[in-house]
Order: C-alpha cells, then sequence, then structure tokens
C-alpha cells in the first residue's frame, strides 16, 4: 500500500499565481467515512476519474489506494455521496524544487485557498514560500473529508 506524504498550508498571498500552471477542475465526494478510512470518488478535468481508499489519521503521512475508474461510473457515484459535493480549481505551482497544488476552492467552500505539496519523504525540507501561511497537516478541519460536512468559506 502506498503511503501519501504531504504538507497542508492556508495560503495567505497572491505571489503564486505568477507561477502557476494550467488549472485543473476538480469534482469529489465522499462516499463512506469512518473514523479510520474514507473512500473518495474524484473527476479531474472531463476525462479523468478515480476511487481513492484513504486512512483517515490526522498527519504528514496517510496510507492511499487509488484506482482509474470510467468518467461515467464516478458522475454516478457522486450522487451516492455523504455530505456536500467538494468543487475546486487546482493549480500547479513549481517552488523549491517541488511542485505545490493550490486548491482554489468553490461551492460551499467558495474563498477558502490551500496549498499541498507533496514530498518523497518526511524527513524532506521544505522551503516555504511567502505566499503560504499556517500550516494545517494535522488539522483534520481542513481535510477534503472534513470540508464535505463541515465547509470552511474562506476570503
Amino acid at each position: 500500500m502506498t503511503a501519501e506524504i504531504e504538507r497542508k498550508f492556508l495560503v495567505t498571498g497572491t505571489g503564486w499565481t505568477a507561477l502557476a500552471g494550467l488549472p485543473i477542475p476538480i469534482r469529489q465526494a465522499y462516499l463512506a467515512q469512518t473514523d479510520r478510512v474514507s473512500v473518495r470518488v474524484r473527476i479531474k478535468g472531463d476525462d479523468a476519474a478515480f476511487l481513492t481508499v484513504k486512512s483517515a489519521e490526522a498527519g504528514m503521512s496517510r496510507l492511499e489506494v487509488e484506482t482509474r475508474i470510467a468518467v461515467a461510473e464516478a458522475e454516478e457515484l457522486l450522487k451516492l455521496r455523504q455530505g456536500a459535493l467538494i468543487e475546486k480549481q487546482r493549480y500547479p505551482v513549481p517552488f523549491g524544487g517541488l511542485v505545490w497544488e493550490i486548491d482554489v476552492f468553490a461551492g460551499d467552500n467558495a474563498g477558502l485557498v490551500i496549498a499541498e505539496v507533496e514530498l518523497p519523504s518526511t524527513e524532506h525540507p521544505v522551503d516555504l514560500p511567502d505566499w503560504v501561511g499556517a500550516e494545517v497537516t494535522d488539522d483534520v478541519r481542513y481535510y477534503n473529508a472534513s470540508l464535505a460536512h463541515n465547509p470552511i468559506r474562506g476570503g
């Protein structure tokens, strides 16, 4: 099983926009959620969809299994969601030798902007750009599974 290692930060500035690549629209929903695991369906753009099982504990490293599925199947699974649909634009932003992902939320979480950076190991050093603020890696309120049930409006 693969471990996803990432850190999350609130975005406090707009300096990232000058570095950003083209956004990818993402729609995702949670089909099942316990204190140990979540099951998510995600549609990226118009032509990619995934079913993901992810461990639910807070922290930098979490177990994750992701399987590609047909977009039509994903559209049907979205209808079975628990909580709100998560809608966001994801921008790739190269910085400090890593590619950050800036999620600009819409819908129930409109105005919220979160930066995530995936790391090759938990010890990997990270240069923090000046457009990130508080780290929320260990704050489950900012996990998408939580945002589906308890939205946070940014701005």
